[in-house]
């Protein structure tokens, strides 16, 4: 049997381009190496943060945002310097997908029942002048139901399609080989695995049943990308970020490994921007991993003070939330693999939230009343549990307990306390007036003029040293991989492409396989919220470009118009 289109990997971008083909009438093979209990992939497991630009959301907290101010964000961010060769879809990309979410992207999933919370966070503060990295007012906006609250709506589609027959979901079924012939791909070769009752994220058997040889029109692949494949992540790490970490966390499974990219590339697919990647300098260990070197990440509000391991405070804006990558440069330069958080009980109980659907039942169940709770005197639940059960989190009732606990953690013993508390008295001194000279005191009064952020995001600031605002707590910040942002390039129709800049015929791809679109629409650096939005995006253009459906959001102009684009960039 020949189908319509075989998709490889039931993720996010899988799912979506899967229902785009089927609600097509279109006939769909959907094959992934995990058990069913992985359905939706990475998705499952995030925080459920879309980018959304003058949403109703932003403007009922006050929030004044345009295309026109999104895009000059998206463009200081990315940096976008390779124009004329890895970078020429990638921002084509970009462009259209700031067009999707200032447009009806929003629409597009409320009408399949997506709901939003109502404050909207704000996510990469950046830090730098107007036209630098970073988001100049809040766009993080986090879906009713977390991750597994975005994945829902394109599950439901899909599995309907799977009692109409139009899709056959194939769980354990691993691609070793795209199929071609004359310089198209017409298929796929690979191995079944043998059943397992492995859980969500958990390792499987890659023990062999049987093997598999199956043809299609088109051949999608959306296989995720490398986070999970250390060595991977090392071979390209990039030089401008230093030398690559000894030690990581994993914030992803370990079958993110990039198996399908290196498969898709001897085919005659051309990987871009392999050296920009995404990873998260907040990182801890999770007291109960579901995988090997499990890290989550903490979401922090910007009043931590942030020190590295020789006990020296970041310079600005080297703050909490403002630049993961330029943090993370940093921290390279040190010759470390971990940083320090150090701040009080009143900062732990309104500013640390942790990423994760696991990690937010509150909001992952729907639940107001629990969400309601967050106000109420203590930590978050599920950070108190960190905080109990956690290695990497230090409470102690002065600075001295507290330096002498963390040098016991590491064994590195490279903290003074003199140091350290020279540091802090400082910083205490600048919260004497309402002006100062410490950047970072400044924009913690600056985000408290955002509602969002003064309701529920940041403390009123405060002397780390007085016992009032006690106890003192330490939390060692190791690096935790995440994101590819580099991929597969692609054009407007997710049609993948060969070196010479070709399209292969037959080839696409979707979601992180193809750096969320054109081989890395994000640049790099990301603004937040873009990689579920990417997958989304990307999903919908290639599953409608292979069902022959076409695009409402303009990306056809942008192909008949080539580089015409640019005069309005």
């Amino acid at each position: 049997m020949e189908w319509d289109a075989i998709v490889i990997g039931a993720g996010l971008a899988g799912l979506v381009a899967t229902a785009e083909i089927a609600d097509a009438g279109k006939k769909v093979l959907l094959l992934d190496q995990e058990p069913e209990a992985s359905f939706g992939g990475q998705a499952w497991w995030s925080f459920g943060g879309l980018f959304l630009i003058d949403s109703p959301e932003q403007r009922r907290m006050g929030i004044k945002d345009s295309k026109e101010l999104a895009w000059q964000d998206w463009l200081g961010t990315a940096g976008f310097d390779r124009l004329e060769d890895e970078d020429v879809w990638a921002k084509k990309w970009a462009r259209a997908y700031v067009d999707f979410a200032a447009g009806e992207k929003r629409e597009w999933l409320t009408k399949m029942g997506v709901r939003f919370f109502p404050v909207v966070g704000w996510a990469e503060r950046g830090g730098y002048l107007a036209e630098g990295h970073g988001n100049s007012v809040p766009r993080f906006h986090i879906v009713w139901g977390t991750g597994p609250g975005i994945v829902e709506p394109f599950e439901k589609r899909v599995r309907e399609h799977m009692k109409s027959g139009l899709v056959d979901y194939r769980p354990r079924h691993r691609v070793n080989k795209l199929l071609t012939e004359n310089g198209a791909v017409v298929g796929v070769d690979g191995d079944i695995l043998v059943p397992s009752d492995a859980a969500r994220g958990e390792r499987s058997s890659r023990e062999i049943a049987d093997s598999f040889s199956c043809r299609g029109r088109s051949v999608l692949v959306s296989s995720g990308g490398i986070g999970g494949n250390h060595e991977l992540i090392r071979k390209n790490w990039p030089k401008r970020l230093g030398d690559p970490p000894t030690s990581m966390l994993s914030g992803v499974p370990e079958h993110v490994d990039g198996r399908m990219l290196g498969i898709t590339e001897e085919a005659g697919g051309r990987i871009v921007n392999k050296d920009r990647m995404w990873h998260y300098t907040e990182g801890i260990k999770n007291w109960s991993s579901v995988w090997k070197e499990h890290g989550i990440r903490i979401l922090p509000g910007p009043s931590s003070l942030w020190f590295d391991a020789k006990g020296q405070r970041f310079p600005a804006p080297n703050f909490p939330g403002f630049d993961t990558l330029g943090t993370l440069e940093e921290i390279r330069k040190t010759g470390y693999d971990y940083s320090w958080f150090i701040l009080t009980q009143k900062i732990i109980e309104k500013e640390f939230a942790l990423s994760g659907s696991e990690q937010n039942p509150d909001l992952t169940g729907k639940s107001i009343k629990k969400v309601l709770s967050r106000v109420l005197p203590g930590a978050p639940a599920p950070v108190q549990a960190f905080m109990d059960k956690g290695e990497d989190f230090i409470v102690a009732n002065n600075l001295a307990e507290l330096v002498e606990g963390m040098n016991n953690l590491t064994g590195d013993h490279l903290l003074d306390l003199k140091t350290i508390e020279r540091q802090i008295t400082a910083r205490d001194r600048e919260i004497e007036n309402k002006f100062t000279k410490d950047l970072q005191i400044t924009a913690i009064r600056g985000a408290r003029n955002y509602i969002g952020d003064k309701l529920i995001r940041v403390a009123p600031p405060h002397k780390i040293l007085d016992t009032k605002n006690g106890p003192l707590i330490a939390v060692r910040l190791n690096i935790v991989s995440r994101k590819t942002l580099g991929g597969l390039q692609t054009d407007l129709s997710g049609r993948v492409l060969n070196q010479a800049g070709e399209v292969v015929p037959g080839l696409y791809a979707a979601g992180e396989a193809s750096g969320f679109g054109g081989g890395g629409l994000h640049g790099y650096r990301a603004m937040e919220g873009t990689f579920l939005g990417g997958c989304l995006f990307s999903g919908r253009i290639a599953g409608r470009a292979i069902a022959g459906v076409s695009e409402g959001t303009g990306q056809a102009a942008l192909l008949n118009n080539g580089h015409q684009e640019e005069s309005h960039v």
